[in-house]
Order: structure tokens, then C-alpha cells, then sequence
């Protein structure tokens, strides 16, 4: 039996919406793991639900370590004093990061 097609819009029933949000999430995490696997891509997810938990996925290392990584392949290095440090352009990862270090 074939699917129809899904309209992009809020689902407006909260049990329908939640129980959406809950199939959606697995199957997102699932396949990021598989293209991990298969592509040994090292992948980060970060999910917020609609109640504020969070849901995350670092295939490699923690979320912290992966983020980190993202910053520094952003910028140039440059040196400040004796020591070297990343310059890291404003993105909303440098924004989240701060806020949550």
C-alpha cells in the first residue's frame, strides 16, 4: 500500500504532533547513524522538542569535541600573545556554545 504525500505544515493535534515528533526523531537519528557507518563521517545532531529537552547524537567523541572541531574548521588561526588561538567567525554554533559552555 503506498503512502500519500505528507503536507509540510503543523500538525495541529499535540498527541498526533508528538507522536510524529517521536517517529521522526528515531528514524533521523537512525539513518545519521547509518551514514556514519557506511561513510565514516563523524556526524552531530542536536534536537530541541517543542517541551525544551534536548536530543543530541555525536557519532564520534561527544557533541562538545565535534562542535569544537566544526569552530576551528571555520576560522583562521591566529596569533594572539605567544599562543595560537582559533579565530571562529559568529554563527549560531558560536552562539550556542557560549551560552552553554
Amino acid at each position: 500500500m503506498a503512502r500519500g504525500k505528507v503536507q509540510m505544515r503543523r500538525i495541529e493535534n499535540p498527541v498526533h504532533r508528538q507522536v510524529t515528533f517521536c517517529k521522526r526523531r528515531a528514524g533521523l537519528l537512525k539513518k545519521a547513524k547509518e551514514l556514519s557507518v557506511l561513510c565514516d563521517a563523524d556526524i552531530g545532531i542536536i534536537i530541541f522538542s517543542t517541551h525544551g529537552k534536548l536530543y543530541e547524537l555525536a557519532t564520534n567523541g561527544t557533541m562538545r569535541d565535534l562542535i569544537e572541531r566544526y569552530r576551528q574548521s571555520c576560522g583562521e588561526t591566529q596569533n594572539v600573545g605567544d599562543s595560537t588561538q582559533p579565530k571562529v567567525s559568529t554563527s549560531c554554533f558560536d552562539l550556542f556554545c557560549s551560552s552553554h559552555s
